[in-house]
């Protein structure tokens, strides 16, 4: 996954998906061989010369100016998430560092204490490559009920909800429009790409989810990016069935996320997690999150 090369497939993979005719260039109906924009035609809508949009979509050229960058994402149509990719993508090129593999990441105290007040509601925290750093009781029960939960106890069996997704037959099971969910899961592994090309585990886990999941190669193909922020999703939980619920995840602090689920006043989907709170209440109960600094 270097840089340049994601810089590239980017701009590629972007100007193919644009009509000609969204954007008014005019075709005077010829036949054409590739769909999308052509180069020449991008390059002219972002107000740059064709030689240099081809260095840049080439990995040659490392210098990009911030104005550039935003012409480009304009005649794109870039929305705000992916101009922000873009130059991150860009701003990786300059770098030569090889690919690393970084210290292990912990739960902060703060985080720790965080998830801890968050008892009555399900609660997970995320690495920046979706490894499950922690979880509360109830966030065990609704997204893993079929793993340990200690297994977040050791970095060597944490899980990682991106392989869970496109791996594990229950939580493919847990989402009624798994689609949805493994999209977000995708464009989310695509910002974190771009923000840390040399991050040798997260080239790894990209490597190991293509090669095992067809759909998650050809939704990585597409290098459309996702920010995780607040979204619904209709999950059918084996214990207490169908619930409609909303996962809001907040940063706290680099790469690392919590994903916190909630429902609606006297809503069924609220009623079935105070039900799935009974049931797991006494078969796990709550454990303390141990307190440690980031690696």
């Amino acid at each position: 996954m270097k840089a340049n090369v994601q810089l590239g497939d980017f701009l590629q993979t972007r100007h193919a998906q644009m009509r000609p005719e969204d954007l008014g260039v005019p075709t005077y109906g010829e036949r054409r061989r590739v769909p999308g924009l052509r180069r020449e035609e991008l390059a002219l809508l972002a107000g740059v010369s064709v030689s240099y949009y081809t260095r840049l979509e080439q990995g040659q050229s490392l210098n990009a100016s911030a104005e550039v960058l935003d012409a480009i994402a304009r005649a794109l149509r870039l929305n705000e998430d992916e101009r922000l990719h873009l130059h991150n993508l860009a701003r990786s090129t300059k770098a030569t560092g090889r690919a690393r593999r970084p210290a292990p990441e912990r739960v902060t105290a703060a985080t720790g204490q965080l998830l801890e007040a968050l008892a009555d509601v399900p609660a997970i925290v995320l690495g920046r490559r979706s490894d499950v750093l922690a979880w509360n009781r109830l966030g065990h029960a609704l997204f893993a009920a079929q793993l340990d939960p200690g297994a977040t106890d050791r970095p060597a069996t944490r899980p990682n909800m991106a392989r869970l997704v496109f791996l594990d037959a229950h939580t493919r099971d847990l989402y009624a429009d798994w689609p949805s969910k493994a999209r977000a899961v995708v464009g989310n592994l695509r910002l974190v790409a771009g923000q840390y090309p040399d991050d040798a585990a997260l080239h790894a886990l990209v490597g190991e989810l293509s090669s095992k999941s067809p759909e998650f190669g050809a939704m990585w193909a597409d290098h459309r990016v996702r920010p995780c922020a607040v979204a619904g999703y209709e999950m059918r939980h084996p214990l207490v069935g169908p619930l409609t619920v909303t996962q809001q995840t907040w940063s706290q602090g680099p790469g690392q996320n919590i994903v916190v689920v909630t429902t609606e006043a006297g809503s069924p989907a609220r009623t079935a997690l105070a039900l799935l709170d009974q049931a797991v209440s006494q078969a796990h109960p709550a454990r303390p999150v141990a307190p440690a600094a980031v690696g």
